[in-house]
């Protein structure tokens, strides 16, 4: 039987956590392949994030799919082990930069992440520059995502790429900036992936690890 994708991908859109264990399952036993239907969850996943950039959608719609995705992920987590490889994309730390205290934005974006996939430290707002790297080397983390609303403290992200070279851990470990005075050429200037909002977030960081 082929895979269902137009309703698994409903299930993760709905939020859905207790049907979506029961169809991934039964996805798996029909002889889908577990990264055919991560592929599917994460479309899925890719949708919400559209509905909320485009105001179809509220916060509590995409933590409810957030939680569904996450539940498919563990269903799919053996599978894709025993395949070699991983349940998880990346690993990400996050965080307001230091200096500012707006963090609605970047906590959708670190919803956003876990639900596509992502392991996420989130760190909160006014994060010191050094503490990102700190938790970046302690976990392995492959991105560190730093949010900044204001003018003066969007000039922190660049602190953050400074300090990450000092710290010889940049470029191995990426850099995605966000927030409302970045830009893509603020991004490119400094050295770091610039996304305009959660699920550009998503996208540019499936990206970076591939």
């Amino acid at each position: 039987m082929p895979l269902d994708k137009e309703k698994l991908k409903k299930l993760v859109i709905d939020g859905d956590t207790d049907n979506i264990k029961r169809e991934t399952e039964h996805a798996l036993r029909s002889g889908a392949s577990a990264k055919d239907i991560l592929d599917v969850l994460l479309s899925g996943m890719n949708v919400v994030a559209k509905g909320f950039d485009d105001a179809e959608m509220y916060l509590p719609q995409v933590m409810v799919a957030a939680e569904a995705m996450q539940a498919g992920i563990a269903v799919l987590e053996p599978e894709l082990i025993k395949a070699g490889g991983t349940a998880k994309l990346g690993k990400v730390v996050i965080g307001t930069v230091e200096g500012d205290i707006h963090d609605i934005g970047k906590t959708l974006v670190a919803i956003m992440l876990r639900g596509g996939g992502f392991d996420v430290w989130d760190l909160g707002r006014d994060v010191k520059i050094e503490r990102y790297w700190e938790v970046a080397k302690e976990h392995g983390c492959n991105i560190v995502a730093v949010s900044a609303l204001m003018s003066t403290t969007t000039l922190n992200q660049r602190r953050v790429v400074a300090t990450g070279k000092e710290e010889g851990m940049y470029p191995k470990v990426k850099v995605l900036v966000g927030g409302a005075c970045a830009t893509p050429e603020w991004g490119e200037q400094i050295g770091a992936t610039y996304a305009s909002n959660a699920s550009d977030a998503l996208n540019k960081a499936r990206m970076m690890v591939q």
